[in-house]
């Protein structure tokens, strides 16, 4: 039964990832369905503190791109970039992981990828190097942000074993920014050089038109410039209640008994005020809001958690007894095989947040050092794996020189070498800063 029970997981998760989106929850939902009705398994409780979290954590940042903040940060990236095209295969990734870590979420790499390709193209730089690193980058910040989906997923796992938001965060910050950059300098001479390279020489002789030397500016108003700023508070805000516990208010029940506020309350609590505020003062369109990329993407996120997070929840503690005896032994013994698990079910799931919340309490479960969890959160960057990522299907249309590309062979696509390089180096930084630090 337990295998039977584990093909129909496996088989949810598969047809889910093939229709994307949405379609990965609704898929986990048809897998709890036939657990439940079918298998007589009791359902666990759905992920809704999580959820809950992202809910408010993406209104503040749609508040902030209905407002015209998005545009201002594109507008300063911008400007960075072209004060050194030189260098552009390690300003690109670093530009595009500031941006997530602001802004919680990889998508906001959309509005940088065409000035990428733009700025490589006007260097003479191959642009393949510059765009390939910073979709990696725009993945590996989600597990440094302290707003992501992801993060607020493990702080909420890792919370009742005294673990804060600034371990996390002084752990996954300098391993995945020296990951990137390591990988940055690695890959910068990839590939043919520009004007050597046939597919570009191709598309010259076929008439490939100038690029423009600038793209029209947005227009930036000062509630753009007050929206970021706001919403850089909130995310200061939560990144120190998380750090500092004693900050948080403490109440007293009708038991005599003192609670304090939880973290993913005051991760609630937080951004839903920061939106309000850029929605009054800032006059932000509520309208646009519900509508952007940002709000939509991260909905998207929180249909995928509820259904796939509660499949995976229910089939893991009914068959808690036969996954320990299997392999309990092997992962206390050699906790960073874990790893492995977390990057193979992020390549099926297409989601940080979605694999946290479905493997991550199987780790713990297991007796794996929570700290440890922390060095193997990078891992879950593994949806670079397959070529169906949003952001690495616009880099490779943004790049008009042709040198961005997936292979022959599928699996030999621009962005397999700079992902696997950033992930390896991120997760070994990860455990050895858990043993420096921690």
């Amino acid at each position: 039964m337990f295998w039977i029970q584990f093909a129909i997981v496996l088989i949810c998760i598969f047809i889910g990832a093939r229709i994307g989106g949405i379609g990965l929850g609704v898929l986990g939902g048809v897998g709890l369905a036939v657990l439940a009705f079918g298998f007589q398994l009791p359902p666990t409780a759905p992920p809704i503190d999580v959820m809950l979290m992202i809910v408010a954590v993406i209104t503040a940042a749609g508040a902030l791109q209905a407002s015209g903040g998005m545009d201002y940060l594109v507008t300063l990236a911008e400007k960075a970039l072209r004060k050194n095209p030189d260098r552009i295969t390690f300003m690109a990734p670093a530009v595009t992981y500031l941006f997530t870590f602001f802004a919680g979420t990889g998508h906001v790499a959309y509005t940088l990828l065409p000035v990428i390709s733009e700025v490589a193209q006007e260097s003479k730089v191959r642009p393949e190097r510059p765009l390939s690193i910073a979709v990696i980058a725009s993945q590996q910040a989600i597990t440094a942000s302290p707003i992501s989906a992801a993060t607020v997923a493990l702080l909420a796992l890792l919370d009742p074993f005294g673990i804060t938001l600034l371990q996390i965060l002084g752990i996954t910050i300098p391993a995945t920014f020296i990951g990137i950059m390591t990988s940055a300098f690695l890959i910068r001479k990839k590939g043919l050089e520009l004007e050597d390279d046939p597919e570009y020489k191709a598309r010259i002789e076929k008439g490939l038109e100038p690029i423009r030397e600038e793209r029209k500016g947005e227009k930036v108003t000062s509630k753009s410039k007050v929206a970021v700023g706001l919403f850089l508070f909130g995310a200061l805000l939560v990144v120190l209640l998380g750090s500092f516990p004693e900050l948080r208010p403490t109440f007293m029940g009708a038991d005599g008994e003192t609670t304090q506020l939880s973290m993913p309350y005051a991760i609630q609590i937080i951004m839903l005020s920061i939106a309000a505020i850029i929605i009054i003062f800032c006059k932000a369109d509520v309208h646009k809001l519900a509508t952007g990329s940002v709000f939509r993407a991260g909905i998207v996120a929180v249909v995928a958690i509820f259904g796939i997070a509660w499949m995976g929840d229910t089939f893991i503690q009914a068959n808690m007894s036969t996954i320990e005896s299997g392999v309990q032994g092997m992962v206390t013994a050699s906790p960073w095989i874990f790893a492995f698990a977390l990057f193979l079910m992020s390549v099926l799931l297409n989601s940080q947040a979605a694999t946290v919340r479905a493997l991550v309490p199987l780790g713990l479960s297991l007796g794996v050092n929570p700290l440890f969890m922390i060095a193997m959160f990078p891992a879950v960057n593994g949806y670079f794996f397959m070529p169906n990522y949003g952001p690495i299907i616009a880099a490779i249309g943004f790049d008009r020189t042709g040198t961005t590309k997936i292979g022959k062979y599928v699996f030999n696509h621009s962005f397999m070498v700079p992902g696997l390089i950033t992930s390896v180096c991120s997760v070994a930084l990860g455990f050895l800063f858990v043993f420096l630090f921690l």
